[in-house]
C-alpha cells in the first residue's frame, strides 16, 4: 500500500486548516497544538517565525504578537497523510501558553481517579501581558 500523502508537504487543498504540534527543539517538550492555513504556512517559511491561523478569531495569528513570546522555527515536519505538521521551535520568553505556562499542556489527569493536577509553573501573569 503506497503513501496517500503529498510527498512535497502539507496538502492545503484537501485540508484548508492543518493541525500543528509545536515542540521545543532543545528539550522535546510539547508546547501546544494550533492550526495553519496555506497563508500561515507560507509566512512561517518566509519569515522563520511561526504563524498560525486562529480559528476563534478567523485570522492569522503571529505567535507572540501581543505577548512577545514568539516561536522561531528550527525544523518543520509533515506526517504521512500530509495533514498534520510538527514544528520544532525556539520558544522566546519561556511561555507558549496564553495562560502564562511554558506549555499549554500544564494540567495532568490521573487515569485511576480522574483527578486533575496542575504540573506547570506560570511564567507570566496573563492579566498583565494581555491587559484584560
Amino acid at each position: 500500500m503506497g503513501s496517500t500523502g503529498n510527498p512535497n508537504g502539507p496538502d492545503f487543498e484537501k485540508h484548508p486548516l492543518i493541525p500543528v504540534i509545536a515542540q521545543d527543539h532543545a528539550t522535546g517538550d510539547v508546547l501546544m497544538l494550533a492550526y495553519m492555513n496555506a497563508e500561515a504556512y507560507q509566512e512561517t517559511l518566509s519569515t522563520g517565525r511561526v504563524v498560525y491561523f486562529s480559528r476563534s478569531r478567523s485570522k492569522l495569528w503571529r505567535k507572540g504578537e501581543e505577548s512577545g513570546n514568539v516561536q522561531l522555527l528550527k525544523a518543520l515536519y509533515f506526517d504521512c497523510d500530509s495533514d498534520t505538521l510538527l514544528v520544532k521551535v525556539e520558544q522566546i520568553g519561556g511561555a507558549a501558553c496564553h495562560e502564562g505556562y511554558r506549555s499549554c499542556f500544564f494540567r495532568q489527569i490521573q487515569p485511576e481517579t480522574g483527578a486533575v493536577t496542575v504540573i506547570g509553573e506560570r511564567v507570566f501573569d496573563p492579566k498583565v501581558v494581555y491587559h484584560k
